[in-house]
C-alpha cells in the first residue's frame, strides 16, 4: 500500500472517531449538553486526535529507523572482497540500491517475474541478461554480491511496508478505542484537547529547527563521504577545477577556489549595483515622496522581485551581454570576447535585488520614531542632514540586515548565473570573462552523467557545506558589527 492510502486510511480512522466520541459523550450525558463538562466537539476531537497523532508519529519514525535498518542489513551482506579499491562501502550500497530499482523497473514491465526477482538462488547471468533485454541495465559492472544484495533490499523494504502498514493502521485503532473508553461526561476533555494542540503547535515551531539540522547533517555525511575519496587539501586549496566523468572522476580535478572567486566577485558587482540604488530609492520614498508617488512608485519598484530569475537570466543573455558587447567587445574596447561575463551577470543580478534592499530598507526607515525626526529639525538640522546623522544611524541594522538578504540571495542565485556568466571556472580580475559561482556547479555535478556515489557527484555536498559555512560566518561578523554600533548608539 502506498504511502498516500496509508494516510488517508489513518485521516479516516480519526473522523470516525470524532462521530463516535461525540455520540458517546452524548450519551454518557443523557442527551444534555450542560451535564457534560466540555463541548461535545471537545470529546469528539480527543478521539481523532488520539487515534491520528500517535500513528502519524509511529509512521514517521519508521520511515526514519526502516533504511538504517535495511542498510545495516544489506552492508552485512557484502564481503569485503566485493569493495574494489579506490572504492568504498557507501559506494557499493549505492549501487545496490540502484540495481533494487532496476529490478522493480524490470518486474513492473514483465521482464521478469516478482518470484524470480525474489529468488536469492536464481542465476545470475540470466538475471542479468533479462535485465539488459528490458533496458533496465543499473550499472555498468554490476556483480553478484550486488546483484544478491539488491534482491535482499527488496525483499526487506517490500516487508517493512507490509509490516509499517499494518502497524500504523493498528496503533490508530487502539488509539481511537482508548479514547471512547475514557469518554463520559465527566471526563475533561476540552484540558487534554488543548494541551494536545499545545504539542502539536510546539511541534510545529521545531520543525524549521529539525529541518536545519537535517541539512545540515546530510551536508555533512555527504561531504564526509567525499573526503574518504578526494582528498580535502587539493579540494579546498585547489586552484584548478575540472571534474572528469570517465570511471570514477579519478582524473578530476576539484579546486574549489576558482568557484568561490566567481561566487563573490559576482556578488560583489551584484551588491555595488543593488546596494546604493535600493538604498537611495527607500531613502526618496520614505523621506521625500508624496504620498501619491509613494503609492505608485513602491509598487512598481517591487514588480522586479516577482519576475522569475529565468526571465532575469534570459534578460542577461539576449539583451544586457550584447550591449555590453557593443561597448567593450571588439567594436569598442576590445576587453570583451563574449556576451557571457562577470559584469552581465553583476549588472542584472543587482537590478533583481533592488527591491530586497529598498523595500526592507524603506520599512526600517519608516519604523524609526518620528520624534526623533522633529528633535533634529527642532535643533535646526536640515533635512538632509537629519537623514545622514539621526535616521540612517537609528535604522542601520536593519539595513545591514537587508544588506545581508539581498548577498545571501546574491550568493545562492543560479540561473542568471548559467545564462548570464557562463560556466568557465577561473581565476582572474577582469570583470569582462566568464565565469561561474558554486550554485552554478553543484547544479552540473548533480545533473551530469557521473555516478551519483562518485568523487564528482560527491563534491556537491561538498560545495554546499563549504558555502553554508562562509555564508554563517559573513553573518556571524556582520552580527557583531552591528551589536557593536548598537552599544556605542544606545
Amino acid at each position: 500500500m502506498s504511502l498516500f492510502w496509508l494516510i488517508l486510511i489513518v485521516l479516516a480512522i480519526a473522523v470516525v472517531g470524532y462521530v463516535l466520541g461525540r455520540a458517546r459523550a452524548m450519551s454518557s450525558a443523557g442527551g444534555e449538553r450542560s451535564a457534560l463538562h466540555s463541548l461535545p466537539s471537545y470529546y469528539g476531537a480527543n478521539v481523532a486526535m488520539k487515534a491520528a497523532v500517535p500513528a502519524f508519529l509511529f509512521l514517521i519514525v519508521w520511515l526514519l529507523a526502516q533504511p538504517f535498518y535495511v542498510n545495516s542489513e544489506i552492508s552485512a551482506m557484502i564481503p569485503d572482497s566485493a569493495i574494489s579499491e579506490g572504492s568504498s562501502r557507501g559506494l557499493v550500497l549505492a549501487e545496490v540500491r540502484r540495481a533494487a530499482r532496476g529490478l522493480d523497473n524490470a518486474v513492473a514491465s514483465d521482464a521478469i517475474t516478482e518470484d524470480f526477482a525474489r529468488n536469492a538462488r536464481a542465476d545470475f547471468n540470466d538475471i542479468t541478461a533479462r535485465l539488459k533485454e528490458a533496458g533496465q541495465i543499473v550499472t555498468s559492472d554490476i556483480t553478484q554480491p550486488v546483484l544478491r544484495a539488491a534482491q535482499r533490499y527488496r525483499v526487506l523494504t517490500a516487508a517493512g511496508n507490509l509490516y509499517m502498514t499494518i502497524a500504523v493502521i493498528l496503533v490508530a485503532i487502539v488509539g481511537a478505542l482508548w479514547a471512547l473508553r475514557e469518554t463520559n461526561a465527566q471526563f475533561r476533555a476540552r484540558n487534554t484537547v488543548e494541551k494536545g494542540v499545545q504539542a502539536i503547535l510546539i511541534a510545529a515551531a521545531s520543525i524549521a529547527i529539525l529541518t536545519t539540522i537535517g541539512i545540515v547533517l546530510s551536508l555533512v555525511f555527504n561531504t564526509i563521504e567525499f573526503f574518504k575519496l578526494y582528498p580535502a587539501a587539493d579540494f579546498f586549496f585547489g586552484v584548478t577545477w575540472s571534474p572528469s566523468f570517465s570511471g570514477r572522476g579519478g582524473s578530476s580535478e576539484l579546486g574549489i577556489i576558482p568557484l568561490l572567486w566567481g561566487t563573490f566577485y559576482i556578488s560583489f558587482v551584484a551588491l555595488a549595483v543593488a546596494v546604493p540604488v535600493g538604498l537611495f530609492a527607500a531613502i526618496y520614498l520614505s523621506e521625500y515622496a508624496g504620498p501619491r508617488v509613494r503609492a505608485v512608485a513602491k509598487p512598481l519598484l517591487e514588480i522586479l522581485a516577482g519576475i522569475p530569475t529565468i526571465v532575469y537570466g534570459l534578460f542577461a543573455l539576449l539583451t544586457v551581454g550584447p550591449l555590453l558587447l557593443s561597448a567593450f567587445g571588439d567594436n569598442g574596447f576590445g576587453i570583451m570576447k563574449a556576451g557571457t561575463a562577470v559584469m552581465t551577470a553583476g549588472l542584472v543580478m543587482g537590478i533583481m535585488l533592488i527591491p530586497f534592499v529598498s523595500s526592507l530598507s524603506d520599512d526600517i526607515i519608516n519604523a524609526v520614531p518620528q520624534a526623533m525626526r522633529d528633535g533634529s529639525y527642532g535643533l535646526g538640522a536640515t533635512k538632509s542632514e537629519t537623514v545622514k546623522k539621526v535616521i540612517l544611524p537609528a535604522a542601520l541594522p536593519g539595513i545591514v540586515g537587508a544588506i545581508l538578504l539581498a548577498a545571501s540571495r546574491a550568493i545562492g542565485e543560479t540561473m542568471i548565473v548559467v545564462l548570464g556568466a557562463g560556466a568557465a571556472a577561473r581565476l582572474s580580475l577582469n570583470p569582462f570573462e566568464a565565469m561561474t559561482t558554486v550554485t552554478a556547479k553543484i547544479v552540473s555535478q548533480l545533473t551530469g552523467d557521473a555516478d551519483f556515489a562518485s568523487p564528482v557527484a560527491l563534491v556537491a555536498f561538498a560545495l554546499g557545506m563549504t558555502l553554508f559555512v562562509v555564508t554563517l560566518g559573513l553573518n556571524i561578523v556582520a552580527l557583531y558589527i552591528v551589536r557593536k554600533y548598537r552599544e556605542q548608539y544606545d
